[in-house]
């Protein structure tokens, strides 16, 4: 009787928990699906990051690939607040230049 006691204050503090996050989330003015999508793409922007300072020279594959992924994460971003990310903005920076600079390259091969 007692676990079940336990279980289900638990299971109450978590789904408070989990209400208070969501409220907060907007209050902040967001939805949480743009939240969440800025949670992944704040991942693959570190991932991102460490390929385009590891790799100077990409395949044409590759810049593909480095262009869609960026593209994804600049639309992520763009829905929450520059507050919430201003500690990633170096990293996103050097993301934007990189992104521009192969766009340039891709524009003056074709």
């Amino acid at each position: 009787m007692e676990f079940l006691a336990v279980v289900v204050i638990l299971f109450t503090v978590v789904l408070f928990l989990t209400v208070l996050a969501i409220y907060q989330i907007k209050m902040a003015g967001m939805n949480v699906k743009d939240f969440w999508s800025f949670i992944k793409a704040n991942e693959t922007l570190d991932k991102l990051y460490a390929f385009s300072v590891r790799y100077d020279k990409l395949s044409p594959q590759q810049q593909i690939l480095f262009l869609a992924e960026a593209e994804k994460i600049f639309d992520a971003f763009d829905k929450v607040p520059d507050a919430l990310w201003e500690e990633e903005y170096g990293k996103y920076m050097e993301i934007l230049n990189k992104y521009k600079d192969i766009k340039m390259v891709r524009w003056e091969n074709s």
